[in-house]
């Protein structure tokens, strides 16, 4: 199998598992799992713009910093994995009209989700888009864990989420962007050693 193909396999299924880990578990909850997410989540909440469209227009602010910052290569397997995501989205959240389970269990496993797919995302050289993007911008300048950046930028946004919408938000939000951003950065750092993936990804693990 290609480099390239097997590449798009990995980063294709990885973005869909985020894409579900968002429509399934967090969404419902009015939980944003980021930045982009959140943006998202309020717009969806005080217009009823459809999540899928508000992501895909943030999300092409954002490749055009990637172009310009990190490389042709990262921004066009972003644009790849954004598309993938989206289109994850676009398929199941208009099925989703209630949470399918406490609010707890939903969260625990839509932030492990989400922070495992980011994770094998950045491992593999790409990222799933929005603010992830300004993480990896910024990560590439003070060289910091782009988990820990990228929790400190949403964390900004989701206040704004948590007074406009409920402040439970925030609490459920911070928790998601914890657990979610360890995971990113124990996987993205190379505490976990997947070599097929560092085999494939033409990326270096980030540090």
């Amino acid at each position: 199998m290609s480099q390239h193909l097997f590449k798009a396999i990995i980063l294709a299924l990885a973005s869909a598992i985020q894409g579900a880990a968002m429509s399934i578990f967090l969404f419902p909850h009015y939980i944003p799992s980021g930045g982009a997410a959140g943006i998202g989540v309020l717009l969806n909440y005080i217009w009823d713009v459809p999540f899928a469209t508000s992501i895909w227009l943030l999300n092409a602010v954002m490749v055009i910093a990637a172009f310009k910052w990190l490389g042709t290569s990262n921004a066009v397997w972003t644009m790849f994995c954004v598309g993938a995501a989206a289109f994850t989205i676009h398929s199941i959240s208009p099925h989703i009209h209630h949470p399918i389970g406490n609010v707890w269990v939903d969260l625990v496993i839509g932030a492990f989700l989400f922070g495992f797919s980011v994770g094998i995302l950045f491992k593999m050289g790409a990222s799933s888009g929005g603010m992830d993007i300004l993480a990896l911008i910024i990560s590439s300048f003070i060289k910091r864990p782009p988990g820990s950046i990228l929790f400190w930028i949403n964390s900004l946004i989701l206040l704004v989420a948590g007074v406009v919408i409920d402040w439970k938000v925030i609490m459920y939000a911070l928790i998601c962007q914890w657990f979610g951003t360890k995971l990113i950065d124990f996987i993205g750092k190379g505490s976990v050693s997947i070599s097929v993936l560092k085999k494939y990804s033409g990326a270096k693990t980030l540090r």
